[in-house]
């Protein structure tokens, strides 16, 4: 099993390289970089790939929206070469909020889009002419939308790799069967190793069914926060403001993918509330009302016999890689020692 962690790109890049860098010594596979509505994400995994050597370089996640699908795969293939052949592409739809109050993009087909995004990029890496029709993309434009001059383009670069790895953040059923039909991984959020199956195990199975075999396994990279020790039960604690967050204040009543998450694994209720209370504006409150399963469920925190357990669970539910967040003491040394764990 790979572990991989978050980076924050908000911080110095100086401090991020020098932390990626001690990782790589402490055996960490892999470092996501994210993409919100901050810096980009793109210019730090690019100095990333210049000052690391054997780490894998990941993107989690650049949005479907805010680039088109040929500028997507020009970024991958460049972060490839950049990194020696060391970057995965992670990719997701966002939400209306972002893509329609920062971008000024409208959300529509989600979910195509991502498809076609995967497709047009698949093509570009193999240096394939961009010939496509779709439903959210068309590649030459037609002369009717534009001036007539566009023609069937490929990529100038030759790829480090034809077959760049494309993981996809997934919570709802059809997004999650794509996912599994389409994609090289699996990014799915407040994973929880025992219930997951009654949210997405159907949907994991009907795309697994129309798989294509050359995509090998699907990848499925997930965890929570990390601490290792006898009173780490507690740093679980850390994780209700993030919960309340997203549960709470990510979308508006009825527009929200993380409640319904919520009410998907049973915490119908809770999930009412949480949002009640952080619309109205009582964050601390709807904090509180996060219920200890849902910070228990995703998170590795507790002596080193626990982890081997949630280890185990993690495993045993199909995991691939850890996919954590060190608090609560030296994240470095933490992450050590969870490589001893898994080894």
């Amino acid at each position: 099993m790979k572990i991989a962690t978050f980076v924050n790109y908000a911080d110095d890049p100086v401090e991020v390289a020098k932390y990626i860098q001690n990782l790589e010594a402490a055996g960490v596979d892999m470092a996501w970089v994210p993409e919100a509505y901050g810096f980009d994400g793109v210019s730090l995994l690019g100095y990333l790939a210049a000052k690391t050597e054997t780490i894998t370089l990941g993107s989690a996640i650049l949005n479907v929206f805010s680039r088109t699908p040929a500028a997507m795969a020009q970024t991958a293939a460049g972060l490839d070469a950049l990194s020696g052949g060391r970057f995965e592409l992670g990719l997701g739809a966002s939400g209306p909020q972002v893509i329609e109050g920062f971008h000024g993009m409208p959300y529509k087909m989600p979910l195509t889009r991502v498809r076609e995004t995967i497709e047009v990029c698949r093509m570009a890496w193999k240096r394939e002419k961009l010939e496509y029709e779709g439903k959210t993309v068309t590649l030459p434009l037609p002369a009717d939308q534009g001036t007539g001059l566009g023609k069937p383009l490929k990529i100038i670069n030759h790829m480090v790799r034809p077959d760049i790895p494309v993981h996809v953040a997934a919570l709802g059923p059809k997004s999650v069967e794509m996912t599994a039909e389409l994609c090289n991984g699996w990014l799915p959020f407040m994973f929880i190793p025992e219930l997951y199956g009654n949210v997405w195990g159907d949907d994991l199975d009907r795309g697994k069914a129309k798989r294509d075999e050359s995509l090998g396994k699907l990848e499925i990279a997930a965890g929570g926060l990390l601490s290792i020790g006898d009173d780490s039960t507690k740093y679980r604690e850390y994780g209700r403001p993030s919960v309340a967050l997203y549960v709470g204040g990510m979308g508006a009543r009825g527009k929200n993918f993380y409640n319904e998450l919520a009410c998907n694994y049973g915490f119908e209720g809770e999930a009412k509330t949480i949002q009640d209370l952080y619309l109205d504006g009582n964050k601390d409150e709807a904090a509180a009302a996060v219920p200890d399963a849902m910070l228990e469920g995703p998170s590795l925190c507790g002596d080193e016999g626990y982890i081997k357990e949630k280890v185990a669970a993690f495993a045993e539910a199909g995991v691939t890689t850890l996919n954590v967040t060190p608090v609560g003491g030296d994240p470095v040394a933490m992450l050590a020692k969870l490589r001893e764990i898994i080894s």
